[in-house]
């Protein structure tokens, strides 16, 4: 789909050197850019990525920093 749009002439100057150097049209510079973009703002992949990342570290707390987390409680704080 042909599409216009406004940017900044110093980003835009960026581009085309990108797209140069990278030997792409500039459509396929700002698809492919425009795609990465949503990918990392789409909430499932964001949960994704993170239970990827969280999916082999246990939750549970050290032994030795629950000691001495509670000794840092005052009396009152402790629940």
């Amino acid at each position: 789909m042909k599409t216009a749009i406004s940017i900044p002439d110093d980003i835009f100057v960026a581009a085309e050197r990108t797209a140069a150097a990278m030997g792409l049209s500039r459509s396929a510079l700002y698809a492919r850019a425009l795609g990465e973009f949503l990918l990392r703002h789409d909430p499932e992949q964001v949960t994704a990525r993170l239970d990827a990342v969280y999916a082999g570290s246990g939750s549970s707390l050290d032994p030795a920093l629950a000691a001495l987390q509670s000794l840092s409680l005052s009396p009152d704080e402790a629940w």
